[in-house]
């Protein structure tokens, strides 16, 4: 019996990862740039654009959640599905002056874009440095 449990599954609990819970909120209407560049004048926003049909947007949104973490207070972190809301997508390049890509990180302060990162440079600890 003892043989088994060594090539059995390992326990639980180190099978089981850490999760986080992120503070996500959507985006999903024109309407609500003009909220965010107003919150952003207290407190930096960030908008990650992510498309549900990319593997590598999927990816990079996995390790951008798995190195994510910034209280809710110091920033407020907005998700934008662009392929069910593509004309919200549109209306991020044209209110902030970003060209478009997928995936997409764009940091807003004072309601102006003031850094953006795209693909494999995405890197959420370096948020940090907009707080």
């Amino acid at each position: 019996m003892a043989l088994f449990g060594m090539f059995g599954s390992k326990n639980s609990s180190e099978d089981k990862k850490e999760e986080k819970n992120i503070p996500w909120l959507p985006l999903t209407s024109k309407e609500q740039l003009d909220d965010l560049a107003e919150i952003s004048k207290t407190t930096p926003v960030a908008i990650f654009k992510h498309s549900t049909r990319c593997g590598i947007s999927r990816m990079v949104l996995r390790q951008f959640e798995g190195a994510y973490d910034i209280d809710p207070n110091q920033m407020k972190l907005y998700f934008l599905d662009l392929l069910s809301y593509r004309d919200v997508s549109d209306e991020v390049g044209y209110k902030f002056q970003v060209m478009h890509q997928s995936p997409q990180l764009i940091v807003i302060k004072n309601g102006v874009a003031v850094a953006h990162a795209s693909h494999h440079s995405i890197q959420a600890p370096e948020l940090a440095n907009f707080i």
